[in-house]
């Protein structure tokens, strides 16, 4: 019996994803856990390892090939105990096989015939189950062994696990975090207009066509600025404090190839405010308000063709050294799309800084399912009054934009005035 190797899901939210490369050809034979291709998502190009053995007996999407929809077959396989068939779909007649050899052949076949089933796996044993469907379970808590598997051959995939985990018995597992469900908007969009019918005219434009990263960014903004209600709040920071503390620890650290950026010490700022403020660090779900253990602190990373948002997580428990460290190796594999998900998607807040890029002030758009996004703009020396008195600055505009679902006006400027303390005294970092 043939089974057919699909697109699988590697993120709760991927649809579809580009074949990048292929790392086997037809007649090799594969094992569980080899990598058999690389595909290419929005964010990142990422290996997939074979969950079945057998021996490849067709490629049936072509190396390169874009937009492939999850789920959609892109292999052929032959199970165990059979041979590989010819490139030619004729098969020559073959001598009939011993009764043991061909009792061993069927034997997969017949097992493999009902599906759902459920799966019994004596210690040691390998479990069926897609790449997603494991790391679901692994978040949540859920023991693989006793479910039944939905998909080809048995194999447990995402649905199952889903099922397994909305169960009062799995209820009871502990759980690290869940895919938040999205209202329904209340009103469906009308269908786009041409830039013709726009009055825009035919040959006057280059059409670049959408990548995947760029039709996801697009997706999942539209569906935030629409659909959570939003609200910007927004402070000026002294920062003199902070830029001759940095320059101290760099100067006294530098042999030891620290190299410490402002940026790293608002990851440090947002983390400890988020512990000062506890009800700011907060996601908004259906079920009720989720209050976060640990500062995750989500930092958005410009590479071509957008942006992606690696995580530094328990940013709380890390020195301005190690987060500094942590930022230059994510940053670096961000633009190289060689972040793996779990350092990209999650965390409980959101930080965007375009200060280096000459920017003032701006709002940023809500990460879901963060509860706010920090907007970071440009030092600069600016007039202050001490004691009615003028006198010179370097002054920071720092903007949060708030979830008003999880995060009100009065909660948003308690996190702005923790944040704004231990950047105009950042030796309080270090208590």
């Amino acid at each position: 019996m043939t089974n057919q190797i699909t697109m699988p899901a590697l993120s709760p939210t991927m649809e579809e994803g580009n074949l990048a490369k292929w790392h086997v050809k037809v007649g090799d034979t594969i094992e569980p856990g080899q990598v058999i291709a690389e595909i290419e998502t929005d964010k990142a190009t990422m290996e997939v390892e074979a969950v079945d053995e057998g021996v490849i007996e067709e490629l049936l999407v072509e190396e390169g090939a874009q937009g492939v929809k999850v789920n959609t077959p892109i292999a052929r396989l032959k199970g165990e105990g059979e041979a590989a068939k010819p490139a030619k779909k004729e098969q020559a007649p073959a001598q009939a096989p011993p009764a043991a050899a061909k009792q061993k052949a069927e034997q997969p076949s017949s097992a493999r015939a009902a599906s759902p089933q459920t799966v019994h796996a004596a210690p040691g044993d390998r479990i069926l189950a897609s790449p997603l469907a494991r790391r679901l379970a692994e978040q949540g808590g859920i023991d693989l062994s006793g479910l039944k598997g939905s998909g080809p051959n048995g194999r447990i995939v995402k649905a199952d696990v889903e099922a397994a985990s909305s169960s009062p018995k799995q209820q009871q597992a502990p759980q690290q975090s869940r895919e938040v469900a999205r209202p329904a908007p209340q009103q469906t969009p009308g269908p786009h207009k041409s830039l013709e019918q726009q009055g825009i005219r035919a040959g006057s434009y280059d059409l670049v066509p959408l990548d995947l990263m760029r039709k996801t960014i697009a997706k999942r903004m539209t569906e935030s600025f629409r659909d959570v209600p939003h609200f910007p709040l927004t402070i000026d920071i002294e920062i003199d404090a902070l830029l001759k503390a940095r320059g101290d620890i760099n100067k006294r650290f530098a042999d030891n190839g620290v190299k410490i950026s402002v940026n790293d010490m608002c990851i440090k700022a947002v983390a400890l405010a988020l512990k000062l403020v506890p009800e700011a660090n907060a996601s908004y779900t259906p079920d009720g308000i989720a209050q976060h253990h640990h500062a995750d602190i989500a930092v958005a990373v410009a590479i071509p063709g957008g942006l992606i948002t690696p995580i530094v997580w328990q940013a709380e428990t890390k020195g301005l050294a190690q987060i500094s460290h942590e930022m230059a190796d994510l940053a670096e594999r961000a633009r190289n799309k060689k972040l793996k998900p779990e350092e990209f998607q999650g965390g409980t807040f959101s930080i965007s800084n375009m200060g280096m890029l000459g920017i003032k002030n701006f709002a940023s758009i809500i990460n879901e399912p963060h509860g706010m996004i920090m907007s970071i703009g440009a030092g600069e020396k600016r007039p202050v009054v001490r004691n009615d008195a003028l006198a010179i600055a370097t002054v920071m505009s720092v903007t949060v934009t708030c979830d008003h679902r999880v995060v009100d006006g009065a909660l948003g400027a308690a996190f702005l005035k923790a944040f704004r303390s231990f950047l105009e005294d950042p030796m309080a970092m270090l208590l």
